[in-house]
C-alpha cells in the first residue's frame, strides 16, 4: 500500500456536502452549514492492490453505498475547513486501516513454570472447596 498516493488519491476524488450542524455553537448551528459528508468511489482509490481493494470492500462494507462510495461525516468543529479536513483524514484512515493485512498469530506452547503455577492453583482451589464439605457422618 503507498499510503502518499493513497492520500493524493483520496484528497483529489474526494466529494463534499455541507449541511447545517447539530450541537452547540449558538446562533451559529442556525446560519451556516458546517456539517461536512465527505464520499469517495471505492473503485477511484489509487495506491492500493487488488488484494488491499478487495480488504477493503468487505471489512468497509457496512459504509459503503450501493453506488460503491464510501462516506464519512463530521461535525465536530464550528469550521467547515476543518471539518472538511477531519473528514478527508477520516476517510483515509479508514481505507489504510482496512487494507492493512494482520500478521498470521503464531501459536505457542505453554512453559514448564506456568504449567506447574497452573497445577499448584487447582490443588488449592481443590483444597479450599473440600474444607467446605461437611465432615463424614460417623455411622
Amino acid at each position: 500500500m503507498d499510503i502518499e498516493l493513497l492520500r493524493a488519491s483520496v484528497t483529489a476524488s474526494a466529494e463534499t456536502d455541507f449541511s447545517r450542524s447539530s450541537g452547540p455553537g449558538g446562533q451559529n448551528v442556525n446560519k451556516v452549514n458546517t456539517k461536512v459528508t465527505a464520499r469517495v468511489r471505492i473503485a477511484a482509490i489509487e495506491g492500493l492492490s487488488p488484494s488491499e481493494l478487495e480488504l477493503v470492500r468487505t471489512r468497509l462494507s457496512n459504509r459503503i453505498t450501493t453506488e460503491g462510495e464510501l462516506v464519512a461525516q463530521v461535525q465536530e468543529e464550528r469550521s467547515q475547513r476543518i471539518n472538511r479536513e477531519k473528514a478527508i483524514e477520516k476517510l483515509i484512515s479508514l481505507v489504510a486501516r482496512a487494507a492493512k493485512r494482520e500478521a498470521p498469530r503464531i501459536p505457542t506452547k505453554p512453559t514448564k513454570a506456568s504449567k506447574e503455577r497452573k497445577i499448584a492453583t487447582k490443588k488449592n482451589r481443590s483444597l479450599t472447596k473440600q474444607n467446605r464439605r461437611n465432615p463424614p457422618s460417623e455411622g
